[in-house]
């Protein structure tokens, strides 16, 4: 690939992942049978062959496309992490698509071009490339959130997850409106040159910034616009739920690094005010509301807004060793939640899919391995030493202690420490309360891989830690 013009080498994974999904697409379209597990099988396959041409581009900081596009090792492992993650997601999915009777070959191909937003989002160098990114993502997770088209909940998941995220999106374009009126340009270089030269700027910069901000922690579910996931999570099937919690988040996380150490990175004292109260309002709320959650889905939900406010605390304190301490608690994070889901997704009570707490009771004794593997999990999950989810937080609050920000560490511990109360209700209830009810087991190859891949990653990160932080924070010094 070197022998490529810059323009094309740059971009040539979401190039061929685009190609790889309108082929897809029409092979779906014009077959007369239903061809979803092989579309899906395809899709991985591409998503792996988008993988090593990503690996084998040199990460070097260049910019295609007119300036709209950046390739950096930043973009370079974010959007690495984003493949890897989909593939997961892909294979988790397996079996249980059918299972639920949602065999529509569009399953994949949307799953595909959500991961080609995402990646379109990480190496955005442009105000525009970043929405077109952005929508492009957006649009297909809206599908995909009612594609159990029988469903009223899933319907209802759906029409809110859309209200809500074209207001979001209409925030972002006002945001960007706003900057581009004071700036001059939508480009992400010339907009942090135009406040080194104008510094009197700053107020109208600022206040496109908060509208911009606004809209993509909506993209995260940072507090308070959360208001969308607990419904969606719960709404949704299963398979989409682990999308939505696994590997978008990611995507809105290093859009969020790149807008702050590029273009805005003058305005550190503004953004920081405004991510700081996200982070401690999401770590509140995700801590408190899952309390009294009894829908496992709606649980994890909470979970994941809690997380995100730990990950803001990273971007938060700055620098390559905040931004790699983000990074490398995404990998941990997408490890743990991808396996949770995959075990609740090889569960289920009289012919149905679990919902409810209540229905992992006794799951220790009739089928122990699941809940031992579950288990790990939620240990890792709660933070406790020495699994692998201690030392993303650890990280985290040691990025946010160096930096100064000792309120928000402790913040952080406390909440570290309720949350803990829900993950280890679930254990409680796996071994301790009994069973009334048939739980079955549903054997899977690829979903079984992959749950075995996330808790040997959370058990073996215990082991060595360093190579994985180094990685993350070498492609973060790319930022600065």
């Amino acid at each position: 690939m070197n022998n490529l013009p810059v323009e094309i080498e740059a971009a040539a994974p979401e190039i061929t992942l685009a190609c790889g999904a309108l082929f897809l697409l029409m092979i779906g379209a014009l077959s007369r049978r239903v061809m979803t597990d092989t579309i899906t099988y395809a899709s991985i396959l591409l998503m792996i062959l988008t993988f090593f041409m990503l690996v084998s581009v040199e990460w070097k900081s260049s910019v295609a496309m007119n300036g709209f596009f950046v390739m950096d090792g930043f973009a370079g492992l974010v959007k690495s992490i984003i493949l890897i993650g989909m593939c997961g997601v892909l294979g988790l999915s397996i079996g249980y698509m059918k299972r639920e009777g949602l065999t529509a070959y569009e399953y994949p191909i949307l799953v595909l071009l959500s991961t080609l937003g995402m990646m379109v989002m990480v190496s955005a160098n442009d105000l525009l490339s970043l929405y077109i990114g952005l929508e492009l993502q957006s649009l297909a997770l809206y599908v995909l959130a009612t594609i159990r088209r029988k469903s009223l909940r899933s319907a209802e998941a759906g029409i809110k997850y859309f209200i809500l995220g074209a207001l979001s999106s209409g925030m972002v374009l006002f945001g960007t409106s706003i900057i581009y009126g004071f700036a001059g340009t939508t480009n992400f270089d010339q907009i942090a040159s135009a406040f080194a030269e104008s510094p009197g700027m700053k107020l109208g910069l600022s206040m496109g910034l908060v509208f911009l901000l606004a809209g993509l922690a909506f993209k995260i579910s940072a507090v308070p616009f959360h208001m969308w996931t607990p419904d969606v999570y719960e709404g949704a099937p299963t398979s989409v739920t682990t999308l939505f919690a696994v590997v978008p988040k990611l995507a809105a996380m290093g859009l969020l690094a790149r807008l702050f150490f590029d273009p805005f990175i003058g305005l550190q004292e503004t953004w920081s005010q405004i991510a700081w109260f996200l982070a401690a309002a999401s770590m509140i709320v995700g801590a408190l509301a899952a309390l009294r959650q009894e829908n496992i889905k709606r649980l994890l939900a909470y979970s994941s807004i809690g997380n995100m406010g730990y990950a803001l605390m990273g971007l938060i304190a700055g620098g390559t060793e905040g931004v790699g301490a983000t990074l490398y608690y995404f990998v941990i994070y997408m490890a743990m939640t991808a396996g949770t889901f995959g075990i609740i997704m090889s569960l289920r009570r009289d012919g149905a899919s679990l919902e409810k707490i209540e229905n992992l009771e006794g799951l220790s004794r009739k089928h122990p391995v699941a809940a031992y593997v579950l288990a790990i999990l939620m240990f890792s999950m709660s933070g406790i030493p020495p699994l692998a989810g201690f030392f993303g937080k650890m990280f985290v609050f040691y990025a946010a202690i160096d930096a100064g920000y000792y309120s928000l560490a402790v913040l952080g511990v406390v909440t570290s420490v309720v949350a803990a109360y829900y993950y280890l209700r679930i254990i409680k209830v796996m071994f301790f309360d009994e069973s009334v009810e048939t739980l079955e087991h549903e054997a899977n190859v690829p979903r079984d891989a992959i749950i075995i891949a996330c808790v040997a990653a959370v058990v073996c990160l215990v082991l060595r830690p360093e190579p994985l932080l180094m990685m993350t924070q070498g492609a973060a010094s790319s930022l600065f």
